[in-house]
């Protein structure tokens, strides 16, 4: 039987994850919202995971995958200490800019 022309390999996978982690660094480096940048962060971590079970799926090992559920289990603490961060940063600001964030230092 002959490979298809629309059979989805690993390098497909690496090509979105790329896509994902470029619009993530972009998004940190350059957006002044603190929500817009832990999104950023949270679709950096998504493209990491998207390697991880790629590369586990191509070497028949799940250890890729046992990597991937630690790290959607970081995103999901990190997503809820960083959105009540940012609701004590409103609270105390009324703004979620990161400009405001740096004069919190003292």
């Amino acid at each position: 039987m002959s490979k298809s022309l629309l059979e989805i390999t690993t390098g497909h996978y690496l090509v979105l994850s790329f896509i994902l982690f470029t619009i993530g660094l972009v998004g940190v480096m350059v957006r002044r919202n603190v929500l817009v940048v832990l999104m950023s962060i949270e679709l950096i971590m998504n493209a990491v995971n998207i390697n991880l079970v790629a590369f586990s799926r191509q070497l028949g090992d799940l250890s890729g995958n046992v990597f991937a559920i630690f790290v959607i289990t970081v995103a999901a603490g990190e997503a809820a200490i960083g959105l009540g961060l940012i609701i004590a940063l409103f609270r105390l600001k009324n703004s979620v800019q990161i400009d405001d964030v740096r004069e919190m230092n003292g």
